[in-house]
């Protein structure tokens, strides 16, 4: 799994009939420091995240073991909303917060 920030959406009008219904969202990796890359991925959202949040995501042949996903031709799926996470034990996010 990776931490990612939803920066957008992207939409598709025409495309394989196993992902009509799928909810794209654009996000860009998060270091575990926090530190937000340059790097994207575009992934199927799982969960019903919205944009600015936080995310755990996993891709390769693991995207396509949730009840979403399941037997679709996807290479990245977002599983979770992040609500808070530490490092050594400092707080690095708190969505409660808005930290």
């Amino acid at each position: 799994m990776k931490i990612g920030k939803i920066v957008g959406t992207l939409v598709a009008s025409q495309k394989e009939a196993t992902l009509d219904g799928l909810r794209f969202q654009v996000l860009k990796n998060v270091s575990v420091d926090g530190t937000v890359k340059d790097d994207y991925v575009v992934a199927v959202d799982a969960v019903g995240a919205g944009l600015g949040e936080y995310v755990l995501y996993a891709s390769g042949s693991s995207a396509r073991q949730t009840v979403v996903t399941d037997k679709r031709p996807v290479d990245a799926v977002i599983m979770a909303i992040v609500d808070t996470w530490e490092v050594g034990g400092q707080v690095k996010y708190n969505k409660a917060n808005g930290e």
